[in-house]
């Protein structure tokens, strides 16, 4: 039997893990890009905050896209338009100055929201093709090797970016390079990459026979569920709550903990290259295991609710804890442990938030409603740089961890109200008017 889907698995955590990457790097030249243009710490946050719109929107289409058209064309020109605009934020600020009334922070808005955009359907096209590619017991493995890149990118983002800080000496330099760097990954993608097994010219029989035998969900000429479908799920709402305590989480750390590391301990580049990762570290493993859990407790106890809801809860909690002491916390090495390790709690169950979508929906939908999911939890991407930098100007850094931690909480709570057994179903029409006219 060939074995070609654990290579689409690794071709999706590689682009994946350029997308993060390319991500990242704003925040180690944040100081750089302050000093150059004046900007305060209100205002970087504001201007790393810019992300998070574009990248709103383009995980909501995205999403709808490759159901329409296919993951392998969404991908192509989303990758080759983020490598593009990666490599324009060299000249952004002085694109506002030339062209938006001399605002170099309006450029850097205008790039940013773009590049947000073309990078946000990365995770909902990742899902889709995880439903198509792995079967039933083998999903929370290939999940955890996909997400991975999450904390993989975060974790190479520091020695990658802050070296060619330090190597060439420009910040602009940096962009150009990353850039590059992703143009030529999307010539590799755009070699080897296939929407389903179906249409793959390597993937023989065997395997083709193996994937589909071993999928409960195989509505292959199903129609996909109406968008409002996913409102009447309490437990797709809820799981996208869930999500955007873990992407808050992520982009709090990914967006202000380079600056607080400099602004609080006085790290400089040559130390925070590698200071930066250690964070990053443990989570890099818990979302491996996280994967392996959640297959392990679903076959030893046969229940989705103790698989997706308790074990989140435990997971989020301890998260939540660990963010809210870091304030107590009183040296250097205590903080970086207590982010470490709340980190890598927050990234045990990564891979539920995308199981429970395919838990409960048709793959039909899966784009549509995994890209919703991640619009809905990517508004942390947004409020988390915004509000970290309110927070960290007017009330310091403390705040910033317990609001951190508080958040936390919340999607605790919503993570245990999730029904992932109740799957959903194309209604009647009747139901369906009866429905429409009620919302």
């Amino acid at each position: 039997m060939s074995t070609v889907r654990y290579r689409i698995f690794a071709l999706m955590l590689l682009v994946a893990l350029v997308n993060y990457i390319d991500r990242g790097a704003l925040s180690f030249a944040a100081t750089a890009i302050g000093e150059h243009y004046h900007f305060n710490r209100m205002q970087l946050g504001t201007l790393l905050g810019y992300f998070g719109i574009g990248y709103l929107l383009g995980s909501l289409c995205g999403g709808f896209l490759a159901d329409r058209y296919g993951t392998r064309k969404v991908w192509l020109i989303a990758g080759v338009a983020w490598s593009c605009l990666e490599a324009m934020t060299a000249w952004a600020g002085d694109l506002g100055m030339s062209l938006f009334g001399g605002s170099a922070l309006l450029g850097f808005a205008v790039l940013r929201i773009l590049f947000g955009f073309t990078e946000g359907p990365a995770y909902a096209l990742m899902n889709k093709t995880i439903a198509y590619w792995a079967p039933d017991h083998e999903r929370g493995t290939a999940l955890s090797v996909g997400l991975l890149s999450t904390q993989i990118g975060a974790m190479f983002t520091a020695p990658i970016a802050v070296g060619l800080l330090l190597l060439t000496g420009h910040w602009q330099t940096m962009f150009i390079v990353l850039g590059g760097g992703s143009l030529l990954v999307m010539v590799i993608f755009a070699r080897y990459f296939h929407n389903t097994p179906a249409v793959h010219p390597q993937v023989n029989q065997q395997e083709r026979r193996y994937i589909a035998d071993n999928q409960h969900n195989i509505d292959e000429d199903e129609q996909p569920l109406p968008w409002w479908t996913f409102f009447t799920s309490r437990t797709l709402v809820c799981n996208a709550i869930g999500y955007f305590s873990f992407l808050y989480i992520t982009f709090t750390l990914v967006t202000w903990m380079p600056k607080y590391l400099q602004d609080t301990f006085h790290y400089d580049l040559h130390a925070l290259w590698y200071v930066a990762m250690i964070p990053w570290s443990g989570a890099a493993i818990t979302v491996l295991c996280g994967g392996r859990i959640t297959d392990f407790l679903l076959k030893r106890f046969q229940r989705l609710r103790v698989a997706r809801n308790a074990f989140a809860a435990v997971s989020l909690a301890g998260a939540a804890a660990c963010f809210i002491a870091i304030p107590f916390a009183g040296s250097a090495a205590a903080v970086i442990a207590l982010m470490t390790l709340g980190n890598a709690c927050n990234a045990l169950i990564n891979n539920i938030y995308w199981s429970v979508v395919i838990d409960v929906t048709p793959k039909s939908s899966v784009g549509a409603f995994s890209g919703m999911t991640l619009a809905i939890a990517n508004s942390s991407a947004i409020i988390s740089p915004i509000l970290c930098g309110w927070l960290a100007q007017y009330y310091g850094y403390n705040a910033m961890f317990l609001i951190t931690g508080s958040f936390a909480l919340v999607s605790m709570g919503a993570m245990t109200l999730l029904q992932p057994e109740k799957r959903l179903q194309r209604q009647s029409k009747d139901n369906a008017s009866s429905l429409i006219s009620t919302l």
